[in-house]
């Protein structure tokens, strides 16, 4: 390994609390084609057991040291062929720790386009600089007079030249660069205030009219909010010093550099020059790294937050393998109707009209039934968007009308976030060639009741719409990103390899839509796979792929009891020499954890397999091809609160955490807007992270706090002394001091995206409570009620 490895192994090893050694085995498996979920499942004795987060850490660590080295490399050559590499240069470029500090150090040497600084130069005027310099109680205006001619016609444009040179030697200073960075990362205030003209079209954003704090502290929403109120032209923004002490702070920093210690005339004109360096030049560079810095931390914030929230959604509890009946909805044109086996096939479609126009009530209970009755029906997923209530109602009464003794499917309000993208796409018109794009909802539907993994995955998860502020980041970062949560979610669940489709497929370590497509086509052409070897025979799946995948894919009921576990393929011998060790058949060992637990795990370490990949296997003999999702539960809306219109203070209500940003969780509480539990509201105790308490998919009990019908909001808490502390009071007590509405609230604009309903809550209009515009719950709340995208 070359120094240059080591040096990056190094970093990356302590920023992910690790040894160099395991990262540089990591290295080596990524650069080898292995796959995450491969290297932290099955190289565990190689990485020393780094999981899936640390190497997608690591690799994105090792990208950005890499493509850092490259630039270093280009960087020393560029000044190197240019004859103005020194030693002490050389030193300061090779310890350079980022792409920032490295380009600070290019600065003087890079080729620019001609400066004014240039025309100075070539015109005679940096000996009147040095001269300035070298004697600082000679008056500069006397000094400039020996400098004049032709090309430098009076006194004024002499010195000007010269405050020029000065300036860029100032702003290619990397010392200054590096201080004054340091200095505005610790006193920087960012400042927003309203253009005027745009209070009334821009009233969403009034908690930025006049908004002033910490660049440092500031939050990621607040942050994008500011950034996404700049960006529609409604608030300006400065990224500065106090302007009372910071100004006169930071000109001393650059007057520093010139070493300004006098009080003759050469020291005030230096001075002078200093102060104008950062007022013209160096403010605005602060300004757009600071602006760069903030842009990237809160899209990193964002990203995760919409990460955990993915994560959470796509571990849900599945229904299992039940028939289903899916319902999608809707009041004009219908609710659709689909009706998929245990196995998820498509087997029954309807259109019903119980609602206006039609009002045909008792047409669409009769179709109810029958597809119920055909079909042996054991659940009914209802999308929780517009009409959904009413429909819960109409299937409420519906079983009703079953009899005594009889079977009664089970009914579940269910998350229809990204069905109607899923209708649209290629992928359903495939699917689904010959049926109507608004039937094909109510199968996704009733499919992700049965399986959310298996459903979701056939989304883009920038459509699943659990994110804060998702359409402000950076695109490509939050792709990538949600890319990688689906393909560990996937891989930890396991698929499916006789059932799963080839979106499913296509998440598994090694494979990829073309080779997921292959796995299908071989399946539909000959039938279910007896054992995990015959993938072999799929064209295009090499031995590599096979290494990658195998461990993932499950075949239950196969002629090969392990290849229905997550034991790899490679470690079937050693699953052997255990069950051989309790001298029992391998069908009967599995699931026996009492003939397991006595079991010495060291016994059966070797060569090849270390304690951690033995470990693993007896887990996976105690519980074979576990799932590693909760059991199914779902929640149990209030009868008769339907509708926005019927909610009071005091109410205490069963819901769905739908979505979870930085400064609370939002709740599906069954009248068609999801609640908001605030950050302070989320438990008796102190809550840096929403997280620590909830997360997308748990059920909770919520008391209603406070309730704005004009604006759509519904304040919840989770705390057992909600109902002698409303949510605004609560959240301003908890909230840090000096920060205008307490600072954890949402701020205005599309995001986040609650998950939930459509929006569209027809209560009867009421006298919202009374509420300060600029309390905190009311910042927090104004994104509750938009539409899931």
């Amino acid at each position: 390994m070359d120094k240059t490895a080591e040096n990056i192994a190094r970093i990356i090893a302590d920023e992910i609390g690790a040894r160099p050694a395991q990262v540089t085995a990591a290295v080596d498996l990524l650069d080898g084609g292995a796959t995450v979920p491969f290297v932290a499942r099955y190289r565990k004795e190689a990485t020393g057991g780094l999981d899936d987060a640390q190497l997608r850490t690591l690799g994105e660590r090792l990208s950005y040291l890499r493509e850092l080295e490259a630039r270093r490399a280009t960087i020393l050559q560029s000044i190197r062929d240019q004859g103005k590499l020194t030693d002490d240069l050389a030193r300061a470029i090779a310890g350079a720790e980022t792409k920032a500090t490295l380009e600070d150090l290019y600065l003087p040497y890079k080729p620019k386009r001609r400066t004014k600084a240039m025309i100075a130069r070539e015109n005679g005027l940096e000996p009147l600089l040095r001269a300035i310099q070298n004697d600082r109680r000679a008056q500069p205006e006397k000094l400039a007079e020996a400098y004049l001619g032709e090309a430098v016609a009076t006194v004024k444009a002499a010195l000007e030249g010269a405050r020029d040179i000065q300036a860029e030697e100032l702003t290619e200073n990397a010392d200054l660069l590096g201080r004054l960075r340091a200095f505005m990362h610790a006193e920087a205030i960012i400042a927003a205030t309203v253009v005027p003209g745009k209070e009334e079209a821009g009233a969403k954003f009034s908690d930025y009219f006049d908004h002033r704090e910490k660049w440092a502290g500031i939050a990621a929403h607040r942050a994008l909010a500011i950034m996404r109120a700049a960006n529609e032209e409604v608030v300006t923004v400065d990224i500065a010093p106090d302007p009372e002490t910071g100004t006169a702070r930071a000109e001393g920093i650059v007057a520093s550099a010139i070493g300004i210690d006098g009080d003759g005339p050469g020291d005030a004109w230096l001075r002078q020059a200093a102060g104008w360096t950062w007022r013209v030049k160096l403010k605005l560079s602060m300004y757009l790294d600071l602006l760069g810095d903030l842009r990237r931390r809160a899209h990193e914030e964002a990203i995760a937050v919409f990460a955990r929230n993915l994560k959470d959604l796509l571990h849900a509890a599945p229904a299992g393998q039940r028939a289903t009946l899916g319902l999608d909805p809707g009041i004009r044109t219908g609710v659709k109707a689909a009706v998929v086996d245990a196995t998820g096939k498509l087997v029954d479609t309807a259109t019903i009209y119980p609602f206006q126009p039609r009002n045909d009530v008792r047409g669409a209970q009769d179709k109810i039934l029958e597809l119920v009755r055909r079909h042996d029906v054991e659940l009914i997923a209802i999308g929780n968007g517009t009409a959904s209530r009413e429909t819960e109602r109409l299937v409420a009464e519906t079983l009703r009308l079953i009899p005594d003794g009889k079977p009664r499917p089970t009914k579940v309000i269910v998350s229809e976030a990204g069905a109607s993208v899923y209708s649209a796409s290629e992928l359903a018109s495939k699917e689904f060639p010959d049926l109507d794009v608004s039937l094909r909802g109510a199968v996704s539907i009733a499919r992700r009741l049965q399986d959310p993994l298996a459903e979701l995955v056939k989304i883009e998860p920038k459509s699943i719409g659990v994110g804060q502020y998702q359409h402000d980041v950076d695109q490509n970062r939050l792709a990538k990103a949600l890319d990688a949560v689906v393909e560990d979610a996937v891989n930890a669940v396991g698929v499916d390899l006789n059932t799963a489709s080839a979106p499913l497929l296509a998440q598994v370590a090694g494979l990829g839509p073309s080779l997921a497509q292959s796995i299908v086509t071989h399946r539909d052409a000959n039938g279910a796979f007896a054992t995990r070897k015959a993938l072999l025979k799929v064209s295009g799946l090499g031995p590599k792929a096979f290494e990658q995948c195998a461990g993932f894919l499950r075949i239950r009921d196969g002629k090969e009891p392990l290849d229905g576990s997550a034991v790899h393929p490679e470690a079937y011998g050693l699953a052997r020499r255990i069950v051989e060790a309790c001298g029992r058949d391998i069908r009967s060992l599995m699931g026996n954890a009492a003939m397991l637990k006595g079991l010495n795990p060291a016994t059966f370490v070797d060569e090849h397999f270390g304690l951690p990949t033995v470990r693993d296997i007896l887990s996976e003999l105690e519980k074979p091809g576990r799932d590693p999702r909760p059991d199914f539960r779902t929640a149990s809306f209030a009868e008769g609160v339907d509708e926005i219109g019927d909610l009071r203070p005091g109410m205490v209500l069963e819901g769905t955490v739908t979505n979870v940003a930085a400064f609370g969780a939002f709740v599906d509480i069954g009248v068609h807007q999801d609640g908001l539990v605030h950050i302070s509201q989320l438990a008796d105790r102190f809550v840096k992270d929403p997280h620590e308490v909830v997360k997308a998919g748990d059920v909770v009990s919520v008391r209603v706090v406070e309730v704005d019908i004009a604006r759509k909001r519904i304040g919840l808490s989770m705390r057992k002394d909600a109902g002698t502390d409303d949510g605004a009071q609560a959240q301003r007590r908890h909230a840090p001091a000096g920060q205008k509405g307490g600072g954890n609230g949402p701020q205005p604009g599309k995001g986040p995206q609650p998950g939930g309903g459509k929006g569209k809550g027809r209560g009867p209009a009421k006298p919202a409570r009374p509420q300060d515009s600029n309390g905190a719950l009311g910042a927090a709340l104004l994104e509750a009620m938009k539409k899931r995208t």
